[in-house]
């Protein structure tokens, strides 16, 4: 999802995101168009969420986030800093930002290893002038970076950095429930409130919206066991189906 950002042939997915956006924006075919930008990232540590672009010098003590459920909006994240960017060197500063607050540790299996769930949130609103008035759409780009999920008992993890893996594995398991009861469509309940990392993937999985699932794999035989289980985990998420529209007029809308 990050590669290496500072090289153009190894940038990953998210800083990639930041280029395509701005340069969309910046067409010829755009005139007469509005645009805001917005952006957050947190990160889901220990089923906890915390915001990512909150000053820790300041803050020697992260704050805890609660997630809210609202008829418009959806599901949000109350009090997560929404911060408008206007640049694709803007957004890459608070992408380093927040990148060096998340939580690593060091394991047998990875050098730096994520010890939580990190979502960068890209929120874009549009405004044209039209026949019928001013016209406004408003969509949301989620990059998530999902911790890996690894055995216990080969990354040789104790104490605090083996509780954490048994959150990360005990919430992709969660996600795994999901996927299936998605891709199942008999299910009259669909488990999103298992872990805080499925009640915020909520939209992105069985909502209004288009999702990608990159798999990362081991290809050393040693890996064998966690490789299988993360394509059998690709396999049922591919099975999800969605039928997604655009978000024409919505209430909230900051540039209305």
């Amino acid at each position: 999802m990050m590669g290496v950002p500072n090289d153009p042939d190894l940038r990953g997915i998210i800083p990639n995101c930041f280029a395509h956006i701005f340069g969309c924006l910046n067409d010829d075919q755009t005139e007469g168009k509005r645009f805001l930008v917005r952006c957050s990232f947190l990160e889901i540590y220990n089923e906890e969420v915390y915001d990512l672009l909150v000053d820790t010098k300041k803050n020697a003590q992260p704050t805890k986030l609660e997630i809210k459920e609202n008829p418009d909006k959806g599901i949000f994240v109350k009090d997560l800093q929404q911060i408008i960017v206007k640049t694709t060197a803007e957004m890459e500063t608070y992408m380093y930002q927040g990148t060096n607050n998340r939580k690593t540790a060091s394991t047998l299996m990875n050098n730096e290893s994520s010890r939580s769930h990190s979502i960068f949130t890209i929120y874009i609103e549009t405004s044209e002038k039209t026949d019928q008035g001013v016209r406004i759409k408003a969509g949301k780009l989620n990059l998530v970076d999902l911790a890996g999920s690894e055995r216990l008992s080969k990354t040789g993890a104790t104490g605090d950095t083996q509780k954490e893996g048994a959150k990360i594995n005990l919430s992709l398991s969660a996600l795994g429930n999901v996927i299936s009861c998605l891709v199942d469509g008999k299910s009259q309940h669909i488990p999103y409130r298992t872990s805080k990392l499925t009640r915020l993937l909520q939209d992105s999985l069985g909502g209004n919206t288009k999702t990608v699932m990159i798999a990362a794999c081991s290809p050393a035989d040693y890996n064998m066991d966690e490789t299988l289980s993360t394509l059998r985990y690709a396999s049922r998420a591919k099975a999800i189906k969605n039928k997604p529209k655009v978000n024409e007029d919505p209430k909230d809308a900051l540039l209305k």
